[in-house]
């Protein structure tokens, strides 16, 4: 089955937080307790489409995942580097999309000049039925690096979880670095690059 990567539009909102809610609802992976409303997810949306790629992974016609960007912080010195996220429809994991998604979202950050890509992960000390060490390993397949553990401080399911950071550098760190572009700068060579409409 071929996958079409496109930008996110606000109006998929709903579909994207049926994708999400499972993770809220009956996972550890996401430390959110509660489902954001649609309201709240659609200006999500938003702030992260003011700077930085917002992706959605489609299969025969239906959305089946997302991916995007944020600032890692938001202090200047940080610009060159932004937090990672990506959810998929629990039906087709391990099916290639995911990574597919990220390479996507990879190319859309380096030619923002992004150099930086950081994922905070949750983790367990013991595998059980809300988390498991599966995330962790999809960024090491690709080519993400362990940076960094802060333990028991998650609290889910009245279980204490880990949480980890993962780093990928995309290009070289020079005295004098590029200008981070904005996403709306970028989307029409993005297009035309990597066939993302």
């Amino acid at each position: 089955m071929k996958n079409l990567i496109r930008v996110a539009r606000i109006e998929d909102a709903k579909t994207l937080l049926e994708i999400y809610a499972p993770y809220v609802l009956h996972t550890a992976i996401s430390f959110e307790y509660e489902v954001p409303s649609l309201e709240e997810f659609e200006e999500r949306m938003r702030n992260v489409l003011c700077k930085y790629p917002y992706l959605v992974a489609e299969r025969d016609g239906e959305i089946v995942g997302y991916a995007y960007a944020g600032p890692l912080k938001t202090r200047a010195a940080y610009d060159w580097a932004v937090e990672t996220t990506i959810y998929v429809r629990k039906d087709v994991k391990k099916s290639g999309l995911g990574k597919e998604l990220y390479h996507a979202l990879e190319n859309a950050l380096a030619l923002q000049n992004i150099l930086n890509l950081n994922a905070c992960i949750g983790y367990p000390e013991v595998e059980d039925e809300y988390l498991t060490k599966n995330s962790v390993q999809f960024h090491e397949h690709l080519g993400y690096r362990f940076v960094g553990e802060f333990y028991q401080c998650g609290y889910k399911f009245k279980r204490w979880y880990n949480m980890v950071w993962m780093e990928k550098q995309l290009g070289e760190h020079k005295e004098v670095p590029l200008p981070v572009k904005r996403f709306d700068e970028i989307r029409g060579e993005l297009e035309k690059q990597y066939g993302i409409s």
